[in-house]
């Protein structure tokens, strides 16, 4: 487990945004501001489809990185060992239980894959239990990563009453 951004181990996040595997330098970025404007963490789960100096992901996150913490860690077991008890919501294309339809507690995961795969069928199929997506018209394939954390990190925070949030 590596830790960048902010350090401070006192550091209370509202939740935590996971990124398996993801592959767009820029989406991690803005993802990361994002976290940052919701006090929560990002990790990212290697492999990464860049290097985390990455000027476009630096970018796209702007002036935020020492506002948020980053978690990088080496795998998707490494993650869950290390936040025994923990709450893992999956996004996927695949579940029948929307995303609005979970009680969302303070400092649950919110779990999401690769922007060209999703998360794998493996992961999906141990934690079918745990699976939640967002709606779409029949026709669309999937939204765009940062998008749907968002939709999901903002109906969660919604949920606690945008707990410290102004």
């Amino acid at each position: 487990m590596e830790l960048l951004g902010n350090p401070d181990p006192e550091f209370d996040p509202l939740y935590h945004v996971v990124l398996v595997e993801p592959e767009i330098p820029q989406n991690t970025g803005n993802i990361a501001r994002l976290c940052a404007a919701a006090h929560s963490t990002l990790h990212l789960v290697r492999p990464l489809g860049f290097f985390l100096d990455d000027r476009r992901m630096r970018r796209a996150g702007l002036d935020y990185w020492d506002q948020m913490q980053l978690v990088v860690h080496d795998s998707w077991d490494a993650l869950v060992q290390t936040y025994p008890g923990a709450r893992f919501f999956l996004a996927t294309t695949h579940s029948r239980r929307f995303y609005t339809s979970v009680r969302y507690r303070r400092g649950d995961f919110l779990v999401f894959g690769r922007e060209t795969a999703g998360l794998p069928a493996s992961l999906l199929a141990a934690h079918a239990d745990w699976t939640i997506h967002i709606p779409m018209w029949p026709t669309a394939r999937s939204l765009n990563l940062a998008n749907s954390v968002a939709i999901v990190l903002y109906e969660a925070l919604r949920q606690v009453e945008f707990a410290g949030l102004a």
